[in-house]
């Protein structure tokens, strides 16, 4: 489930749009590029997340992973693409 998307369905950050970071057991590591960064992950309960069907790229997941430096710029324009898809704005 690495690189879909989800979005978190319980807590002050209901209904936010997330990119799956990492998995470990039944916790599920999200960043957003803003709040919650590539570095330091938001960790949330595998129930409280509602995964969206649409996902970064293997070759997407290996950029972010080489250059830390520059994933949360990569994660913000990933997120605000396809929220605007979403909303049928043209990008």
């Amino acid at each position: 489930m690495v690189g879909k998307l989800a979005v978190s369905l319980a807590g002050h950050d209901k209904d936010t749009l997330y990119l799956i970071v990492k998995e470990e057991g039944n916790s599920i590591y999200l960043a957003d590029g803003i709040y919650k960064k590539y570095a330091s992950p938001k960790k949330k309960n595998r129930k409280h997340i509602q995964p969206v069907s649409y996902g970064m790229t293997e070759e997407q997941l290996k950029e972010l992973a080489q250059n830390p430096a520059d994933a949360d710029t990569k994660i913000k324009k990933y997120l605000k693409t396809f929220s605007e898809r979403k909303e049928g704005k043209h990008v």
